[in-house]
């Protein structure tokens, strides 16, 4: 059902390299950019991920109660996610582990401050 997602991000390139390392565990990879945007995506018909300048070119800003989550399958990708995340200089809102018999997720958020999460469901 989702197309793409984007959040707004000041500086692209320099926020890309928090994004190439913690996608490449989830084996996610840049689709496409420009001076405006890049995004990442598992394959190219598949839901897509960007950092975008805002249009309105305003500063970026996190947006109140939103969340962006990627859906992966074990339990150790979400780890790995969530470890990558860390070591690149990313912000814990809840480590690894199920919240549900049959729910696992790590949340966090990205060296600019938006939420993420990243979730196995069995």
């Amino acid at each position: 059902m989702i197309g793409y997602v984007c959040i707004g991000c000041d500086d692209p390139p320099r926020a890309a390299k928090f994004y190439d390392e913690v996608f490449a565990v989830i084996g996610a990879k840049r689709q496409g950019e420009n001076e405006r945007y890049i995004s990442w995506a598992q394959s190219p018909e598949g839901a897509s991920f960007l950092l975008i300048k805002p249009f309105n070119t305003q500063p970026a800003s996190i947006g109140n109660g939103t969340m962006i989550s990627f859906s992966v399958d074990s339990k150790a990708k979400v780890d790995a996610f969530h470890k990558k995340a860390m070591e690149l200089g990313g912000k814990d809102e809840g480590a690894p582990g199920a919240r549900s018999p049959d729910f696992y997720a790590a949340f966090l958020r990205d060296p600019q401050g938006n939420k993420l999460a990243v979730y196995h469901s069995s």
